[in-house]
């Protein structure tokens, strides 16, 4: 039986999902926003927010879900998870409860230092904020001040990084967060790495009649270095990513196979900790001259980290859906020894002025020549259109990312190269960080680790 498929999100990520399932199932997509890439695969779109649970149920009998996959952390913290198992449609994507590991940092915490997961950094949690302020003066050392819920991804302040301790105060006073996590700086070299997880107790919809799984699945993707800094250099404030790049097998450059082991054993740690879970468990990670840290969870797929493991995943992600939704084993994933390069095109002042509503042209003609010019028998170039508004006169930017390029091929430089060249199909009124995975940046990241190892 074909599966019917329902996506939830409009941004590059669901682009990257709805690329990789279309082949496979009819699917159908509903987000706040048209994404211009997703339409041209789905059989509908619908306007919808990622939020309004009771909207998507509703969207999702009138297409005869039998499958939902969730992007955007939004909507689980919404509950959209919980409204479609209570409507019987399986749905890849935690419920509230367990998504709480991303959307509560303070709960995230917490349930590590409970559950003796390793990695966790020493942290304080705080809802009065001149306790807060208090803790940073007396801290003998750095700290990253998080607020305890989603603010994708720009939230967090580093004393001895980004500010000073009396500017994290004033950042906090200044604020009107209810609780905030207060934890030591990490210093060393960023990573993620995502699973996809079927755990014990995850619902089957009472309609299938089929059994719940009844073992944890965690099943691991290659690691992946985003760059939140906005500007070349890791300069400038974060952002919700600019880029990101992968290589050619699951480490990368920086790391070796135990540290990449090391990341496998915290999430399956998480796992088993979890009374149930299905959908991607993502783990940023910290790599310091300690060992392996734990930066945060997130309970979805990353964004831009997702364009970069989904393209090369061999597995077809149909089959990860339907074995998690009949309790069966998890299929072990394959991957295209390839590396990959994903630049984010944005609108020019992002990410703390950024210019909405201005057209832009995006070329898709030189996305497609990015990989033939190269001339090697491995690359490709990939285009996902991300937070555009696409109406009937053209596309217009909103104030998130545009779009993002992703170049394919056997190593990173090359693959470099290919979203470089892609990059053509950014015009007027769009900014790229331009040097992530140029050999520079990424000897720089193998520099640093080797000191830390020192």
């Amino acid at each position: 039986m074909s599966e019917t498929v329902l996506l939830v999100g409009g941004g590059g990520r669901e682009h990257a999902i709805a690329r990789a399932v279309a082949p496979d199932c009819e699917l159908y997509a509903c987000a706040s926003n048209r994404n211009p890439g997703i339409a041209a695969l789905a059989e509908a779109v619908r306007s919808i927010d990622e939020r309004d649970a009771d909207g998507i149920v509703d969207f999702a009998t009138d297409v005869g879900a039998t499958l939902a996959v969730i992007g955007p952390e939004s909507a689980l913290a919404a509950g959209v998870a919980d409204a479609l198992a209570a409507a019987d449609v399986y749905t890849f994507g935690p419920r509230a409860e367990a998504a709480r590991i991303e959307t509560d940092k303070a709960y995230q915490r917490q349930f590590m230092r409970e559950h003796g997961i390793p990695g966790c950094p020493d942290f304080e949690t705080f809802d009065d904020t001149e306790a807060a302020c208090e803790y940073i003066d007396g801290y003998d050392g750095d700290l990253a001040v998080k607020p305890a819920g989603l603010t994708g991804g720009k939230g967090v302040r580093v004393t001895g990084d980004q500010v000073t301790k009396a500017e994290a105060k004033a950042y906090l006073r200044d604020s009107d967060y209810d609780r905030v996590v207060l934890e030591e700086r990490l210093v060393g070299e960023e990573f993620t790495v995502q699973a996809f997880v079927a755990s014990e107790g995850s619902e089957t919809p009472r309609a299938t009649g089929r059994s719940p799984v009844t073992d944890g699945e965690v099943r691991t993707t290659p690691a992946v270095q985003d760059h939140k800094r906005a500007y070349e250099g890791d300069e400038g404030p974060n952002t919700g990513g600019m880029g990101s790049y992968s290589d050619a097998d699951p480490t990368l450059p920086f790391m070796d196979a135990a540290d990449y082991d090391a990341a496998v054993d915290v999430l399956e740690a998480t796992v088993d900790a979890l009374p149930t879970y299905a959908g991607v468990l993502y783990g940023q990670f910290m790599l310091t001259a300690e060992g392996v840290r734990v930066v945060e969870f997130n309970a979805r797929f990353g964004d831009p980290e997702a364009m970069n493991t989904l393209p090369v995943m061999e597995t077809p992600f149909i089959d990860v859906l339907t074995a998690a939704r009949d309790g069966e084993s998890l299929p072990d994933l394959s991957f295209v020894p390839r590396a990959t390069v994903c630049k984010y095109a944005v609108p020019a002042g992002y990410p703390t002025d950024p210019e909405a509503g201005a057209r832009i042209e995006v070329d898709e003609g030189s996305v497609e020549r990015a990989a033939a010019e190269r001339g090697t028998d491995a690359g490709e170039a990939h285009l996902f259109y991300a937070s555009v508004d696409a109406r009937e006169d053209g596309l217009y930017t909103t104030t998130s990312r545009a779009f993002a390029v992703v170049g394919v091929d056997e190593t990173i430089g090359d693959a470099e190269a290919i979203a470089d060249g892609a990059l053509a199909a950014a015009g007027d009124g769009l900014r790229v960080r331009e040097d992530i995975g140029k050999p520079s940046l990424v000897q720089r990241r193998i520099d640093h680790v080797d000191r830390l190892r020192e």
